[in-house]
Parts: C-alpha cells; sequence; structure tokens
C-alpha cells in the first residue's frame, strides 16, 4: 500500500496512542498548539508561516502518534482549510467590502461625525463601537464580522492600528457566547441532549461577571490607568446595563436575542448618561493616541509590517486625519436625514440579519439551500473515538444562508442607495481580495490545524486528559472551551469538540453536567481573541497584516486573566457559589 493511500478500514482515534499514557499522549497532542503560541508570540512570525507550521506538525503527529493514515490526515487539513475560506474568511471579506463601500461614498465621514455627536472622548468611542456596536455585530453575524467592522472604525476615529486590533479583540469576548443568535450554546444543548435554555441561563449567570468589566479593561487599554480615574463611572453604567440585559434576557427572555437585547441598553444607557455627565481629559487622550497611531504607521509605512507598500490601514487614518475642530463642525452641521444615511449600512444589517436569523419561515428555507459534500476520501473512513461515524467530515456550504452572503447583499444594497457605481463596487470588491491573500492563507492554515488535530483525536486526548482531575475538573472546565476557541477561532467548535466531554466529565466527577457545558461556552469566550483565526482578521482590518505577533503579545495576557477569572468562578459556582445557578 502507498504511504499516502487511505486506510482500508475506516481510522478510530486512540485516546493514549502513545504507550498507553493518557498525559504523555496529550503532551504530544499539545506541540502543534504550542508551536502556534510560539512561532507567533516568541519568534514573532507571521500568522500565515506559523500556521502553516503548526498544521505539518499537526500532520507529523496524526501520522506517527495516531497512526492515522497520510491520505486521512491530509485529506482533513484540505476540509478545515476549505472551510476556513467559506464561510469564515467569507464573512470577513463581505465585511470588510461593506465597510470599504461607505469610505468610498464619502458617508463614512458622516459617521465619524455621529458617533463624535454621542460622545467626543475616544476612550467612550472605544466602549460605543467596541463594545456595544461590536457586540450587537456579534449577535448577529459572529465569526470575525465585529472585529473587521469595528476594527476599521476604531482606525477612522484616530487609532493607532496596534491599539484598534487590540481594542476590538478584548472588546469581542462577552457576546460571544450568545453569538450569532445563540448558535454556540443551541451547538452544546444538541448536542448534549440538555435543553439549550438551560444551559444559556447558566452561561447568562457567568459571562455577564466578565461583561460588567470589559468596558473597564477598555478604558485601561485605551488611556492606561488616567482614563480609568477620569471615566470609569460611565464605563461601570455601561457594563453593568449590558451584563444586567444579558443576565435577564439568557435566564428569562430568549437566548436567541441575548446579545441583541444587552448590546441596546448598554448602547442606550450610554447616550442617556452621557446627556448629564462629561468626563475630563478628552484632548490629553486625543493627543496619545496620535503619538501612538503616527509611529505604528510609521512602521507600517517602512514595511516592517510585512505587507509592503501602503496598507488600506495607512490610507485609511490619512484620508480621515481630520482636526477635531472639523470634526466637531461637521458633527454640528448633521441633520437627521445624514445621521440616518450615515447609519443605514449598519441598521439594513442588523434588519437584514434579524430576517434571516429570528423569521423562522426565512430562517427554514434559507437552510434547504445549503449544499452537504461528503469530503471525498475522507468521509465514512474517520470514526469517532467512541467508534461512531464522524459527522465532521461532512462539508455544509452555506452559500446563501451564510453571514457573509447576507453581507454581500448589504454592500450592494448600500452601493445602489449611496450612488456608488457598481464598477466601483467591484474594484473594491478586487482590492480587498488581493489585500486580504495573506489573511486567506492564514485562516485556512488554522482551521486545516483544527481539523487534523480534531480528526486524528488530538484534541479530545487533550480535553480527557485535563477532565481527569476529578472533583477539581470545575475549576479547570472553562480552559477546554479556551483551547478549543483558541485553536478553532469559534466558541461554536469548541462547544462541538468539548461539550459531551463536559458532560462525561461532570457525571464521573459528581458535578453538575450543566455547569460544565456552560463553562465550556464560557471559557471560549476568552479564547476568542488569541485565537490565530481572530489574530489575523484584527490585523487585516487594521493593516497590520504579518504583525499578527504583536498583536497576540498585545493581548494574550488579557486573556490568560480572564481565563483565571472564570475558572475560578466557575469552580465557586460548583461549590460556596452553587445559590448563584438558576434553579
Amino acid at each position: 500500500m502507498s504511504p499516502l493511500s487511505l486506510a482500508a478500514e475506516p481510522y478510530t482515534p486512540q485516546l493514549a496512542p502513545v504507550g498507553g499514557s493518557l498525559a504523555v499522549s496529550a503532551l504530544i497532542a499539545l506541540i502543534p498548539l504550542l508551536t502556534v503560541f510560539i512561532t507567533l508570540g516568541w519568534l514573532r512570525w507571521k500568522a500565515h508561516w506559523a500556521g502553516l507550521t503548526a498544521v505539518a506538525v499537526a500532520i507529523l503527529v496524526a501520522v506517527f502518534a495516531y497512526k492515522m493514515p497520510v491520505g486521512l490526515a491530509l485529506l482533513s487539513a484540505t476540509e478545515g482549510g476549505v472551510f476556513g475560506l467559506f464561510p469564515i474568511m467569507w464573512i470577513v471579506f463581505t465585511a470588510i467590502v461593506l465597510y470599504q463601500v461607505t469610505v468610498v461614498s464619502g458617508r463614512f465621514e458622516d459617521l465619524r461625525a455621529t458617533f463624535h455627536l454621542i460622545s467626543d472622548d475616544p476612550r467612550i468611542q472605544a466602549i460605543i463601537i467596541a463594545f456595544c456596536f461590536g457586540g450587537l455585530l456579534e449577535a448577529l453575524a459572529g465569526f470575525g464580522a465585529p472585529v473587521a467592522i469595528t476594527g476599521v472604525m476604531l482606525m477612522a476615529l484616530g487609532f493607532s492600528p496596534l491599539r484598534a486590533a487590540a481594542v476590538v479583540l478584548l472588546a469581542n469576548t462577552a457576546p460571544v457566547a450568545f453569538g450569532a443568535i445563540g448558535t454556540p450554546i443551541i451547538t452544546a444543548g444538541s448536542l448534549t441532549k440538555i435543553p439549550y435554555t438551560q444551559i444559556g441561563a447558566y452561561v447568562g449567570h457567568q459571562t455577564p461577571i466578565i461583561a460588567v468589566f470589559v468596558p473597564l479593561l477598555l478604558v485601561l487599554m485605551v488611556d492606561g490607568k488616567r482614563g480609568v480615574r477620569q471615566t470609569w463611572p460611565v464605563a461601570v453604567v455601561v457594563g453593568v446595563a449590558f451584563a444586567v440585559a444579558q443576565w435577564l434576557s439568557a435566564t428569562y427572555i430568549s437566548v436567541e436575542l441575548t446579545d441583541i437585547i444587552a448590546s441596546l441598553v448598554g448602547l442606550a444607557a450610554a447616550v442617556v448618561f452621557l446627556r448629564f455627565w462629561k468626563p475630563a481629559g478628552k484632548d490629553e487622550a486625543y493627543a496619545a493616541l496620535a503619538v501612538e497611531r503616527e509611529r505604528d504607521l510609521a512602521l507600517v509605512a517602512s514595511g516592517s509590517g510585512g505587507s509592503g507598500g501602503t496598507t488600506p490601514a495607512a490610507a485609511t487614518t490619512a484620508q480621515y486625519d481630520v482636526s477635531a475642530r472639523e470634526l466637531e463642525e461637521r458633527a454640528r452641521s448633521l441633520n437627521g436625514s445624514r445621521i440616518l444615511m450615515a447609519l443605514f449600512p449598519y441598521l439594513l444589517v442588523i434588519v437584514i440579519f434579524s430576517i434571516a436569523k429570528l423569521v423562522n419561515p426565512v430562517k427554514a428555507w434559507l437552510a434547504t439551500t445549503d449544499v452537504k459534500i461528503p469530503w471525498p476520501g475522507l468521509d465514512g473512513q474517520v470514526l469517532t473515538a467512541a467508534g461512531t461515524k464522524n459527522s465532521s467530515t461532512i462539508y455544509t456550504l452555506p452559500w446563501l444562508s451564510g453571514p457573509g452572503t447576507s453581507l454581500l447583499i448589504c454592500s450592494i444594497i448600500v452601493a445602489l442607495v449611496y450612488g456608488v457605481s457598481m464598477g466601483k463596487w467591484w474594484g473594491e470588491v478586487t482590492a480587498t481580495a488581493y489585500k486580504m491573500r495573506f489573511a486567506f492563507l492564514t485562516v485556512a492554515s488554522v482551521l486545516a490545524l483544527a481539523y487534523v488535530m480534531n480528526l486524528s483525536g488530538q484534541t479530545i486526548t487533550v480535553g480527557t486528559w485535563i477532565a481527569g482531575t476529578g472533583a477539581a475538573f470545575a475549576f479547570f472546565s472553562p480552559i477546554l472551551g479556551w483551547i478549543g476557541t483558541a485553536v478553532t477561532g469559534s466558541d461554536t467548535s469548541a462547544n462541538a469538540l468539548f461539550a459531551t466531554l463536559q458532560q462525561t466529565a461532570a457525571k464521573g466527577a459528581g458535578l453538575d453536567p450543566t455547569l460544565l457545558v456552560a463553562a465550556n461556552t464560557s471559557g471560549g469566550v476568552v479564547g476568542k481573541m488569541i485565537s490565530p483565526q481572530n489574530l489575523t482578521i484584527a490585523a487585516t482590518a487594521v493593516g497590520l497584516v504579518g504583525r499578527e505577533s504583536d498583536i497576540f503579545r498585545k493581548v494574550v495576557l488579557w486573556s490568560v486573566g480572564l481565563i483565571i477569572a472564570m475558572c475560578l468562578l466557575v469552580g465557586l459556582q460548583s461549590t460556596v457559589l452553587a445559590w448563584m445557578l438558576p434553579r
């Protein structure tokens, strides 16, 4: 048999393939993940090289440690790579095209001025755009769209590329569990047979604790301790409003609508509160951001960012680098119709996504257009560790129902309404595709890595090893969601990997299964900011392609700190804080 030939019978992953030792096997299975973190965080490689190297390492581990046939390992990588391109990067690509249409139309200047009307303080704009508006986008689209859209918006408001990327990644935490109309929680429920409303209620008693502090952390990231001292009242008001709304909706109203309700309540709280209170230190904050922005753009222009030439971010910032006085004059000149037109693209996104996700007849019809493709040579040839057929080998092509297609339709409608010709629209499509070429490669390689690790059994080995800590597993259970989301870039995928494992481990340790399944979801929300997929999306949006390692280094400690906090919370909820959980 040729080394590249497929197995004569289906491949079944072994939990402990190396010497029968689960611990040794898990440590070996962690090597591909360590490869990503070392090459990105320490060696500062470009993300696409880090991703491709990690894929190669994962294939070697699959073949030599897990005895997976070479052909199956390579086919696993191809399916993951295609999934990374469509639907994942399709969403990001169309989100940026939509933004570029607003830029070439000239309407984005009015959007800047509209946010300026709410607050002319960059620290509060970070809360409003990255946290509130980003949470709304996460609720409707997910899969990186909030990072892509809010990243470029902060850039155009004067943030440095690196600062904008870090801020939007940190902001894209608390809403993730209920993102894409509750998809991560619904997925966990379908796999574990625990009612997803029950899981959502538990998550609604965990992630709001994070949400309370995220606006404060955003201010700290934007302007340090000075910013916290000067703006903490509005940060606290928005954080508490978002958290309370998230808790109430997840527990009593609707899992699917949780982030929509929480984001709108948080935004409304900010608007009302700012009518009666204004922070000090706005000018100092702008000055500090301006210095940092010039330094970052100089680095990018010099080519140290690795992308060469003028980046979209550099061009965008130069185009919108207007003085505070000019911005103030534009804001004062706005009328109702101009504000409506400035907000039109994003209001359209909300309407179209709401129809597609919340109107059941439309949602059901769109689902019928999905194309299910058994991956050639792979489907039926890979089983789960339990010996059942692995459904991951069937690739779903959501050519019409996917968020990316909805965003593409939005971009065409916006172009027509704004008077942008189809020729200019197509020019933005092709230009964006060219600028994102390395991002496409990076995300394809990251999803290829995830598929190889999942189908070969590496991921389940790591999960089972961590789950072997017994009653103490309650403290460690969020780490599985954190790892799963960091690898795949999706809380939904992390639940698909580990939800049933969490349930089984909980029963074995005498713990509440719903608590640990919810913990997997809640742990995943803080793993998303260090996912290579999301790092690449952020880097592409702000024009720092090739500097994903710099963004990683800026956010990794925030992610580690938040996962430690989540582990402590879940551990205490399994014991002395059990009264916090819904009954």
